[in-house]
């Protein structure tokens, strides 16, 4: 895994080998501080750890007083080619600022965003993606290729070193898995400032996670990203769930329950597939463990199979198992097992 240089937004650590944030934004108008604080108290409770909202405008860069005075996690303002959008946000409060410096206008607006940054100790991220790489590097590379997009970053990173500026996240996103896959590594390679990842424009819940998956999933396999957001057609809690389930499928999640089971065969004699998804959506909420739970079909190799596990159930006939590292604990009917499965969870210290 690859140390990049760490930030800090709020008291969220990002980079330098912190945990792997995650991160939503609000769809709500950003204009309504009641509404939009309602959905970050929403997304804090499913587990998110930063959130961003638009400011398409001036009435909505004075909402975020309210907004950042009352949230409960840190809040990023979303800035797009107007500086002064920029300076009222940080006015109101923010913890950071996502903005690409060379669509502002002149030096002397950058410097201006820059000061006020650094004033506030403000982090910035330069969000590039396929659609937004600039005309005279889109004819260099023929498109908005990967290499086309860091080049685009670094520009931007550029920009903000020459104000003395070094405070900086990067996020590189196509809506094509293997371009963005490819643009982080490259990223990787050429920087160390902490990498923010994310496919864009990824889609519903269903294709959205699959390619968020496939994407990010990937690339924190290969060690690469330090905070991630996972962009669905969908309620922002979704893709606070999606994320951290890809957290936990790659192994850096810091907390939270992995729920693996078999995919039943012709053996299994209980109602695996409903019994799975109970145990699955009723560990979603538990905080303050970190443990592997294993949903088996067949009592003949269910323990085997899982002795990974720290907790495990495995199907009979009517009845079922309970197990903890592959050794029987107990036996009972399929009617009580997922209860009594939660009830060794709760209790669960660890080994």
């Amino acid at each position: 895994m690859k140390i990049t240089k760490q930030i800090k937004i709020r008291d969220v650590l990002v980079g330098g080998g912190a945990p792997i944030a995650v991160q939503s934004m609000t769809n709500t108008d950003t204009r309504d501080a009641k509404a939009t604080l309602a959905q970050i108290r929403a997304l804090a409770d499913a587990g998110c750890d930063i959130v961003r909202c638009a400011v398409p405008d001036m009435q909505a860069a004075e909402a975020l007083r309210e907004i950042c005075a009352n949230s409960p996690l840190p809040v990023v303002a979303d800035i797009h080619f107007d500086y002064r959008l920029a300076l009222a946000a940080i006015e109101s409060g923010v913890d950071k600022i996502r903005l690409n410096p060379g669509n502002i206008g002149g030096a002397d607006r950058v410097q201006a965003v820059v000061k006020a940054a650094k004033e506030r100790h403000l982090p910035i991220r330069i969000g590039v993606n396929s659609g937004s790489v600039e005309k005279h590097i889109l004819e260099k590379f023929g498109g908005p290729t990967p290499e086309a997009m860091v080049e685009s970053a670094l520009y931007h990173v550029g920009l903000l070193n020459d104000c003395d500026f070094d405070d900086i996240c990067i996020s590189i996103k196509s809506s094509s898995v293997p371009n963005t896959m490819q643009a982080y590594l490259l990223a990787s390679e050429k920087t160390d400032y902490p990498l923010h990842l994310g496919v864009t424009e990824a889609g519903t819940e269903y294709m959205g996670t699959i390619k968020s998956a496939a994407g990010i999933g990937g690339l924190l396999a290969l060690g690469v990203g330090d905070t991630i957001r996972v962009s669905l057609t969908d309620d922002p809690v979704k893709e606070v769930y999606a994320a951290k389930a890809i957290l936990k499928a790659v192994g850096r999640a810091e907390e939270g329950i992995n729920v693996v089971s078999c995919p039943t065969c012709g053996r299994t004699r209980i109602n695996l597939i409903d019994i799975a998804k109970e145990v699955e959506q009723r560990c979603q909420s538990i905080r303050g463990k970190k443990m592997k739970v294993a949903v088996m079909g067949c009592v003949v190799n269910g323990p085997g199979e899982a002795r990974e596990a720290d907790l495990g159930i495995a199907g009979g006939d009517g009845v079922g198992l309970i197990f903890r590292r592959g050794e029987i604990i107990k036996k009972v009917p399929q009617e009580q097992l997922v209860d009594a499965l939660m009830d060794e969870i709760a209790h669960y210290e660890g080994e």
